[in-house]
């Protein structure tokens, strides 16, 4: 069997409340200072190519070890979520290519429209995810999920010079996804994830932003995952707000899975989900990001459970509210041991509810014993709502 059919295969069981991590994975200090030294020109390229490899395999290792089901490279060899994209979209100028820190952001700007994807400057050899994703492929036989940032966030950290509208910018960038999510695709990816870490920022764009992740999905028939948070800059929060701004638009995103953070904030946006009648699937946010402190098992559990309320466990998907790259390396573990344990925990409930029904009984949704009975979960676990599938 392909390592391809492998992840297909892997991705349809049925088992229930699959756990993944949501992108970026923490980045040790070591690493930092080391890219930090590339662009001072202290060290080759080369060599940075190798530490990053260094990385991934240990940030791949850490993931295994918590009893991750779906796992992704970490988003290393990325310098934060925009930067490993836009410097290689044909059409985007980055003038100036050294940083004082390697987190920091390009001034990017585009000066005239971007060439189509398989025409002229767009017959390159694509964004270089398809490289990533085949060196994590043949490290581990687990699924492998890829990231992209959405087109709209890409958008906001690019000076428009080029178009009429910033929107026919947002939708070219999506053109570009989309071409390297076929990449992806033919080279056997079959989860993808887009990001759009500044959606909450601008949510009277919503609508746009939707259609751009639509022109993005087309390009690939595999399962996709949508990721909108309130950001995550330097462990803290960019906005605030409810997840309110996101419907009904949402709805006619053609994905799979929405995967959005409540462990933060809280669990009140689920009462979105059966407002609008989203009856895809839910990438549940369980572990807050933006502190050191290491949640319980039995936290996450209870927040598993207060979504088991809205939710039917064969659309939910465990994963923490955003990307762990801001964190020790210590704590990162932790808390992915913490919410593969919760997990686990509900997960046996389920089983255990399930064997005792009576034979014969009509098929009913589970949910554990005592989750209608649950209270309103404290510490702020916020749960969130992600799109339908395996793959976050």
């Amino acid at each position: 069997m392909s390592r391809a059919a492998h992840d297909r295969k892997l991705a349809q069981q049925e088992r229930l409340l699959p756990t993944t991590v949501i992108g970026s994975y923490s980045v040790p200090e070591w690493l930092g200072q080391l890219r930090n030294e590339y662009y001072q020109r202290r060290i080759s390229r080369r060599y940075l190519d190798e530490i990053h490899e260094t990385a991934i395999k240990a940030a791949l290792l850490d993931q295994e070890r918590a009893g991750i089901d779906i796992v992704t490279d970490g988003e290393l060899r990325r310098d934060n979520d925009i930067d490993y994209l836009i410097e290689r979209i044909p059409g985007v100028e980055v003038a100036y290519r050294s940083k004082l820190d390697y987190f920091d952001y390009y001034e990017a700007n585009v000066a005239s429209p971007l060439p189509l994807p398989g025409t002229g400057e767009g017959l390159g050899l694509g964004l270089g995810l398809v490289a990533d994703f085949r060196f994590l492929r043949q490290l581990t036989e687990l699924p492998v999920k890829v990231s992209l940032t959405g087109p709209f966030s890409l958008s906001r950290r690019i000076r428009n010079s080029a178009y009429p509208a910033s929107a026919d910018l947002v939708r070219d960038l999506a053109r570009v996804l989309s071409a390297e999510a076929g990449r992806l695709a033919n080279a056997g990816a079959q989860l993808l994830q887009i990001d759009e870490p500044f959606l909450a920022g601008y949510p009277e764009d919503v609508e746009l932003a939707v259609e751009a992740i639509n022109i993005v999905t087309k390009g690939a028939d595999v399962s996709w995952t949508l990721h909108v948070c309130y950001g995550n800059r330097h462990a803290r929060p960019l906005w605030a707000g409810h997840y309110d701004f996101l419907f009904p638009a949402i709805k006619d995103a053609h994905v799979d899975r929405l995967a959005l953070e409540f462990a933060r904030t809280g669990d009140e946006d689920l009462q979105l989900l059966e407002q609008y009648q989203w009856d895809r699937g839910l990438g549940l946010g369980v572990i807050d990001v933006k502190t050191e402190q290491v949640e319980s098992a039995e936290l996450v559990a209870a927040r598993i459970r207060r979504a088991l309320q809205v939710v039917t466990p064969e659309k939910l998907v465990i994963n923490p509210d955003c990307g762990l790259r801001h964190l020790p390396p210590d704590v990162a573990r932790g808390k992915l041991a913490a919410m593969v344990a919760g997990a686990a925990m509900v997960r046996t409930e389920l089983s255990t509810a399930a064997s005792q029904k009576p034979t014969g009984s009509k098929p009913t949704s589970q949910k554990p014993a005592d989750a209608a009975s649950a209270g309103p979960i404290e510490n702020g676990s916020k749960s969130v709502v992600s799109g339908k599938g395996v793959s976050t």
